[in-house]
């Protein structure tokens, strides 16, 4: 085994159980992916949160680290926090076989995350709306070849059927076109933020026809989903973080008129902190 590969293995498991997973097979595509065909030439540009700190050297040891390296800095684009994404996908652990929607995707590091973990006979469509990093993830997935790059945005049209919906960017709100595109017993995680301050990662699982599970895994801060933000429901979100507890989500509900048990409440959707309706 060579240093670079010793590092990458380390990083594997060392971001899953940070993450607090010891999932094997999730471990083992984090170690099957090399991060260094994703972000570009080295030096690269580590995201401090008042800036970018350029690495040391263009050594790709570098990148094995938990920490947000950028794509496209003048947009603020970059290459996600890891054991952020450790968590998303433990959460909503993609099987062999599945088919993904990958909003977001970038320039696909975390596609072929997914494309492993899946593996040949699942499916991964990945949407980015950049059209630049879009031809660029389109270029380093070629050994990935089930997963499909889709230069155009995921929040205006109709979605294929999906076992896992993966969002990579921040949406005020669940859209509809997501809710309809999950499966029975299909996962959906999304930053779910207001125009200001922090948000969550809300993961929605499809129980039956119109029954949803909801739960908040994690404080979260992500650039806007463009397509997926709205004023009104903005505002709802902020009232809802500051005065009630991410823990009390339970399920999210798109009929009726909400209740006591409304945590946010939004257009057509609200969540709460009721049981999901048998």
């Amino acid at each position: 085994m060579s240093t670079l590969e010793a590092h990458r293995q380390f990083y594997a498991e060392f971001i899953v159980k940070s993450a607090g997973s010891s999932d094997a097979r999730l471990i083992a595509a984090f170690n099957a992916v090399p991060r260094e065909h994703f972000v570009g030439p080295g030096p690269w540009p580590v995201f401090v949160g008042s800036g970018y700190l350029p690495t040391l050297s263009d050594d790709p040891r570098l990148l094995y680290q938990d920490v947000l390296i950028g794509l496209a800095t003048e947009r603020g684009i970059n290459n996600g926090q890891p054991t952020l994404h450790a968590r998303c996908l433990a959460a909503v652990a993609p099987a062999l076989g599945e088919t993904v929607v990958h909003i977001g995707a970038g320039t696909g590091y975390y596609t072929a995350v997914l494309a492993e973990l899946v593996g040949t006979q699942g499916r991964v469509h990945a949407y980015e709306i950049e059209t630049d990093l879009a031809a660029r993830a389109r270029t380093h997935l070629r050994d990935w070849p089930t997963a499909e790059v889709i230069a155009a945005s995921a929040t205006d049209r109709p979605l294929p059927p999906s076992d896992v919906i993966y969002v990579n960017a921040g949406a005020t709100h669940p859209l509809a076109a997501w809710l309809d595109a999950l499966n029975v017993g299909g996962r959906l995680i999304f930053p779910l933020t207001p125009h200001q301050g922090m948000g969550c990662m809300l993961k929605i699982t499809r129980l039956g026809a119109q029954t949803y599970g909801a739960e908040a895994t994690m404080r979260a801060a992500f650039i806007p989903c463009l397509g997926a933000r709205d004023d009104a429901a903005s505002a709802s979100l902020f009232a809802a973080l500051e005065r009630q507890s991410l823990k009390a989500v339970r399920s999210l509900r798109r009929d009726g008129t909400p209740d006591a048990s409304a945590w946010c409440v939004g257009a057509g959707w609200w969540l709460s902190s009721a049981e999901p309706a048998p």
